[in-house]
């Protein structure tokens, strides 16, 4: 496991991975059972533990670094 990936929470990986299949905020927040601020909070939380400035730069962190190939 590298430094990114034990940063991230067990509901992180899963809104991860649901962006990464370009699932809408609504779409992730219906699919896990949470509002959509919920899955904004995440978003914002992997872009700050990514270092990403926006959705496509947090699938391309997480794939750079492995995250994605789980």
């Amino acid at each position: 496991m590298n430094s990114a990936s034990s940063l991230l929470s067990k509901r992180e990986y899963d809104v991860l991975h649901l962006i990464s299949r370009e699932y809408t905020t609504k779409e992730i927040a219906n699919r896990l059972f949470v509002s959509t601020h919920t899955v904004i909070s995440h978003r914002r939380n992997l872009m700050r533990k990514l270092k990403a400035k926006n959705s496509a730069g947090i699938v391309y962190r997480a794939f750079v670094d492995g995250l994605l190939n789980e």
